[in-house]
């Protein structure tokens, strides 16, 4: 039997995640994004990986960044000298080229003084826009008044939300105000682009200093909760297994997902975490090194 290592590299049967639910309150919130499949939870885990060379790491490169929390801890806590995050959905790369811009306070500036209403936001969305900043920050309202974040067609307005504030509940613009203008302090450190994951896999593949957090749309909960969610799974675990670097790619724990793992001869274990429904399941974690 295919046996795996747990993340304080014991050897485990494949159905005996060991290790426990992570409280993200614990975890600073540093995404403007409410993410349906954020990474918030898996941050802990993403320290320990980045630390185990124990020297600084030159670059990190998320190439799907979507709500970007992986990248934005590792810029701020100076756990890498330099990141490059890319994300093809046009809409969650126009917040990120807005943020990492000379729009940033533009942006953080809007949120703060939007008076939000059910007449305020449709307003907004209806206009027709081309300026990226003006998507950037419709995205950021579609993302924070509709249903579980989903920023895809036909997702509805909250209706009740906490305390039966309706599209208020989420809409927290001192918080996002804050978020993004202490973006500003890792501009610097930060390239952002709207970029094909694949073409940035294949264009550092050689490089033997870079960490890869590679976390994709997933199998399951793709269609519902992403734009471009079409993915061609097995090309990008055959190019995975060229990178010279440190990876690591995260996915739902499924069986198609396990014996593509196996096809290319990469090590896996599994991790729990809590759905924002408070189901715990176990996702994936598949690395070229697990003893960290």
């Amino acid at each position: 039997m295919n046996k795996q290592l747990n993340l304080f590299g014991a050897e485990l049967e494949l159905d005996e995640p060991k290790n426990k639910v992570v409280n993200v309150a614990s975890v600073p919130q540093r995404s403007p994004f409410r993410y349906p499949g954020g990474k918030t939870w898996l941050i802990p885990t993403v320290r320990k990986w980045l630390k185990q060379d124990k020297k600084p790491i030159p670059l990190m490169i998320e190439p799907f960044a979507g709500g970007g929390i992986v990248s934005l801890t590792a810029a701020f806590e100076n756990l890498a000298e330099k990141v490059i995050m890319t994300e093809l959905d046009p809409e969650i790369s126009a917040v990120w080229e807005t943020i990492f811009s000379d729009d940033n306070q533009w942006l953080a500036d809007k949120i703060l003084h939007f008076n939000l209403s059910i007449e305020t936001a449709k307003a907004a969305l209806e206009i027709d826009i081309k300026q990226v900043r003006d998507i950037g920050f419709n995205t950021i309202l579609k993302n924070r008044i509709c249903h579980g974040g989903i920023i895809t067609k036909g997702a509805g307005f909250l209706k009740n939300g906490e305390n039966g504030k309706g599209i208020a509940s989420r809409w927290y613009a001192k918080t996002l105000y804050d978020r993004i203008t202490a973006i500003q302090q890792i501009i610097k450190k930060v390239e952002y682009k709207s970029y094909d994951a694949f073409q940035i896999l294949e264009d550092y593949r050689d490089c033997s200093d870079c960490y890869f957090f590679i976390d994709p749309p997933y199998t399951k909960a793709g269609k519902r909760l992403y734009t471009f969610y079409d993915l061609d799974h097995a090309k990008l675990f055959e190019y995975v297994a060229k990178v010279k670097g440190r990876f690591m790619l995260t996915y739902d724990d499924t069986e198609e997902i396990r014996g593509l793992a196996d096809k290319f001869g990469l090590r896996y274990t599994t991790i729990p975490m809590k759905t924002t429904h408070h189901l715990e399941k176990n996702e994936i974690i598949i690395s070229d090194n697990l003893e960290w």
